[in-house]
């Protein structure tokens, strides 16, 4: 008996949807284990949270262990049982460019695709007719409906919708710090791992073009650069990217700002 006393959360992180083998797509857990849950004690909890879960874990992934970065993002990371709530990290420069009201809540999946020749960054680029950010360089991702169960399923549902990736082939690790957007988004991005195996499909009304770039490349000081634009009479400077044939700028270049900071345990 385990005397001493340890509060043991639930690992529910949102993603609740059963897999073909019965499992949760999120949790791991059965559908039986979820309904005992509250009836267990917490010897019963940690044995699950130490033991099982993990080993279940470790069977059923697979690809994610191929991810060379992989615990250096997770000791970096915001941990998926803790998602940040404070304000974008970018807000003050933004607050009197913002629109009206509070932010709309959103979520971009952060995918890295493990290669033989190194860790890959999976982006889209919208299609130009798009409301927000059309023909813009992004993340799989948008607002958090009420149906989603937060932002990691958020990020999930989008990106099945968007490239018809499948919750199978995303594990997700941790997040980085809240961002807002000019546009007057509150943007969680989610970091996961994407199975290499992954056949993107396009989204016609949403998407124009899926593309890969390696992390290496993202990460150096020397490939980010920042540029003054003019926005509503006012001069500010955004981060940008050049890779070929995409111009990498805005909100994406600032959340990849935000990863390679926080691995050099800045942020």
């Amino acid at each position: 008996m385990n005397y001493d006393y340890r509060a043991v959360l639930s690992p529910c992180i949102g993603v609740c949807t059963l897999g073909d083998d019965g499992l949760c797509e999120g949790c791991l857990r059965t559908t039986a284990e979820i309904a005992r849950w509250s009836q267990m004690n917490d010897d019963e909890r940690l044995r699950l949270m130490e033991s099982v879960l993990p080993a279940r874990e470790h069977a059923r992934a697979g690809f994610d262990t191929l991810l060379r970065e992989r615990a250096a993002l997770r000791s970096v990371l915001h941990p998926l049982t803790s998602m940040p709530d404070q304000i974008g990290w970018n807000h003050e420069e933004l607050v009197d460019l913002l629109p009206p009201g509070p932010p709309v809540e959103a979520a971009v999946l952060a995918g890295l695709v493990p290669r033989e020749h190194g860790t890959q960054v999976l982006l889209t680029r919208r299609t130009d007719g798009l409301r927000h950010h059309g023909g813009q360089v992004s993340f799989p991702g948008g607002r958090i409906e009420p149906s989603d169960h937060g932002a990691i399923a958020a990020a999930i549902r989008e990106s099945h919708e968007e490239i018809a990736l499948a919750s199978s082939q995303i594990t997700p690790l941790g997040f980085l710090d809240p961002f807002t957007t000019i546009s007057g988004f509150r943007v969680m991005p989610v970091v996961a791992v994407i199975d290499p195996s992954y056949v993107a499909t396009p989204n016609p009304d949403e998407v124009a073009d899926v593309f890969e770039v390696p992390l290496d490349f993202l990460m150096a000081p020397e490939n980010l650069r920042r540029v003054e634009v003019d926005y509503r009479g006012r001069r500010r400077a955004v981060l940008e990217y050049d890779w070929p044939g995409q111009r990498i700028w805005g909100a994406t270049a600032a959340i990849l700002f935000n990863l390679r900071e926080r691995l050099a345990g800045i942020a």
